[in-house]
């Protein structure tokens, strides 16, 4: 196939999807009862060759790969980081490149031998052309597509598991500002990472892809996600909790799932609203708590749960306002997995604190650290069979009763669940596990394409003689009574940093001398601590 003709399949293709996005191909637009974000039901795509077999069947000739070079431009290095693609919507993520990650993907499925990709998006509001430009590009590469409409992250997860086998993407933005969209991508039950996703910006830049002419259906999964969660999840008492979805998408499920398992649920910004308009919907970050602690307290409220937008990391405040940090959340997890699981691993990402992994030894499990990111943490769980993971972030991983994804909203329930079998309040169960003076993570702006080589020459410049250092992941450096971490955020244009002092005293000493070693580094940049 010379040039021309692989410049005219290429047309056929944004055709196609244009007349897709239209309405022209399998009759009218539908609002499927479970919100499926009004995505055409196709069935059959058409055939993007004019009838002919697919001349890219079986391999790419030099043509196809010039076509592909010349746009490369249009598909940003950048955008493909470490754990997943992500990027600002119209700048380096247009429609365009979207398809073309799709043709990626399902090429590297076909490859791997799967022919059918489950797709689901969060509530962002370029959701909905973002998931149908993906899709089209997946339906150009011959892979069947079962779109699962506006669903949080965990359950297109749960839904890849029962329904497929194990491919799916999630369309989100995750807790990046609402410009920004993005993919999270599992192959065959694997989440893509690292060079595994460098690969699909590889297949673009080579043109290597395979076509031919998949076909689409829908199907509803919140229903059979809340069915296998209530079966899991058995409350001693019942409890009342107020639920915070920032307007993210972990609204639509969330507020049911505690109320069939038995809770007094008091909703919170459960209405899904891609502008965010009370708060950005990232639990993480204190100031976004304020009005789940309020509400807490309004309603006397036996805890208050948040959720990011996409519904796979969680927040927790106790009645008297207090949040507790996932790492001291992972605490209380790690007792209660730890006592029918005696003796299994435990994983932790590097931001956590070092009180973690001596509960675990204590408790006789054996603590694992990990580099920081959902799919290390899941290659990790993979590696070593571990039963129960944790960031600092708020991604909990449950790999005894459930599939070992992280799933913030069956998180919650297990909490929950821990919690009713207590007399106690919650804050006096939270308050049996030891915590010292520490900070949340801390954001130190720098930009995007430097900020990995900003930790190399942190690393170069540390000259703590009397410290433990840790570089799995940036740089960990341990003292005798404090220890501090600094890192490239693989989401955000930031360093991330995080510390922790057995006194408050301690802690301001670990600031001080690591505010020091970056400020040879970093230059004119504020150091906010």
């Amino acid at each position: 196939m010379n040039f021309q003709a692989c410049a005219t399949v290429l047309a056929r293709i944004e055709q196609y999807g244009a007349e897709l996005r239209a309405g022209k191909i399998g009759g009218k637009s539908a609002e499927h009862a479970d919100n499926l974000g009004g995505l055409p039901h196709t069935g059959d795509s058409a055939d993007l060759l004019g009838g002919a077999p697919s001349p890219l069947k079986g391999g790419v000739n030099e043509a196809s790969k010039a076509v592909a070079a010349t746009a490369l431009d249009q598909v940003p290095a950048d955008i493909f980081r470490a754990y997943d693609i992500r990027g600002v919507i119209n700048e380096g993520l247009t429609e365009g490149v979207a398809r073309k990650i799709g043709l990626a993907i399902g090429s590297e499925a076909f490859a791997r031998g799967e022919q059918v990709v489950l797709v689901g998006r969060d509530g962002r509001l370029s959701g909905p052309q973002m998931c149908t430009a993906l899709i089209e590009g997946l339906l150009a590469s011959g892979r069947d597509v079962i779109d699962v409409g506006m669903v949080p992250t965990p359950v297109l997860y749960f839904a890849a598991k029962t329904i497929g086998t194990g491919t799916g993407i999630m369309v989100t933005g995750s807790h990046n500002p609402a410009n920004y969209n993005g993919f999270k991508v599992m192959i065959a039950g694997d989440t893509l990472a690292g060079e595994e996703i460098q690969s699909l910006r590889q297949r673009i830049e080579n043109g290597d892809y395979s076509a031919g002419t998949g076909k689409r259906s829908q199907q509803s999964v919140l229903q059979p996600y809340l069915d296998r969660v209530c079966d899991d999840i058995v409350l001693a008492r019942p409890l009342k909790v107020v639920v915070d979805a920032g307007n993210g998408v972990a609204g639509v499920i969330a507020p049911r799932v505690l109320e069939a398992i038995g809770c007094e649920v008091v909703p919170l910004f459960c209405e899904v609203d891609g502008n965010f308009p009370n708060h950005h919907p990232d639990p993480s970050k204190l100031e976004n708590l304020k009005d789940l602690i309020s509400s807490v307290a309004a309603n006397n409220a036996d805890i208050g749960i948040a959720f990011d937008g996409d519904g796979d990391r969680i927040g927790i405040v106790t009645p008297a306002g207090k949040n507790i940090f996932p790492d001291r959340l992972m605490m209380l997890l790690s007792k209660h997995v730890l006592m029918t699981n005696p003796g299994a691993d435990v994983i932790f990402d590097v931001k956590c604190t070092r009180d973690l992994p001596v509960l675990i030894s204590q408790l006789g499990g054996r603590p694992v650290m990990s580099k920081t990111g959902h799919s290390f943490i899941k290659a990790k769980l993979k590696e070593t069979g571990a039963v129960l993971a944790g960031e600092m972030s708020g991604h909990i991983f449950f790999n005894d009763r459930w599939f070992g994804f992280d799933d913030a909203i069956y998180a919650a329930g297990r909490v929950l669940e821990i919690l009713s079998l207590e007399d106690n309040s919650a804050d006096t169960v939270f308050s049996e596990f030891p915590e010292n003076a520490s900070t949340p993570e801390i954001n130190i702006p720098v930009p995007d394409s430097r900020k990995f080589e900003l930790i190399e020459e942190i690393k170069k410049n540390v000259n703590f003689p009397d410290a433990n250092i840790i570089t799995i992941d940036g740089l960990r450096v341990e003292f005798p009574d404090s220890w501090g971490l600094v890192r490239a955020s693989n989401t955000s244009p930031c360093l991330v940093a995080r510390f922790e002092g057995k006194t408050p005293e301690a802690l301001a000493s670990v600031q001080t001398r690591f505010r020091a070693l970056l400020a040879g580094v970093v230059g004119p940049v504020e150091i906010p601590f």
